[in-house]
């Protein structure tokens, strides 16, 4: 029988906007504790950026408020047994200081997609995000490759997304 690993003290779901990362954080988060017995908290690109339909938000907007969300996930580790960030970085400056703040945690990698169109037709229905970027997050994603696990939120639920991170990448 093969025996659970530690759980990953950061799991970092990158995906474009509207592509379902809050939903599936939350999901996770109870996955987590139901499945592991473990308390996550989730520190939200959301919490950090003021959105609106007439705000376009650009690279140095994710940029500046990257060292904040990880002193939050910092901070966040002294009092839960992990935390998941839910961000979207666009650019390899933005990934490279996250990795840089907190290079000595071990972090999951979690790709989180689905069909442009889709990310599209969410962010018309969300009614609370500039139209367009959606489109533009999705085409300048960072990195585009070697993610420890891909979830689709197009065709799986957020339960199914959430089991398939536990057990695919951290079993």
């Amino acid at each position: 029988m093969k025996k659970p690993k530690e759980p990953q003290k950061i799991i970092l779901l990158n995906g474009p906007s509207s592509s379902g990362k809050s939903t599936l954080s939350r999901a996770l988060q109870k996955q987590l504790q139901v499945s592991l017995f473990v308390n996550y908290s989730i520190v939200s690109i959301d919490d950090f950026m003021k959105l609106g339909t007439n705000k376009k938000i650009h690279e140095a907007d994710f940029f500046e408020i990257s060292g904040d969300m990880c002193k939050q996930v910092i901070n966040d580790l002294e009092k839960y047994d992990g935390v998941i960030i839910d961000h979207v970085i666009v650019s390899e400056r933005i990934f490279d200081k996250l990795n840089e703040m907190l290079e000595q945690y071990s972090i999951l990698l979690v790709q989180v997609t689905c069909p442009r169109e889709v990310l599209k037709e969410r962010e018309k229905a969300r009614e609370d995000r500039c139209i367009g970027s959606a489109e533009a997050s999705y085409e300048h994603l960072y990195p585009k490759f070697g993610y420890d696990v891909t979830v689709d939120t197009f065709y799986v639920t957020p339960k199914m997304g959430a089991l398939r991170i536990i057990y695919d990448a951290m079993m």
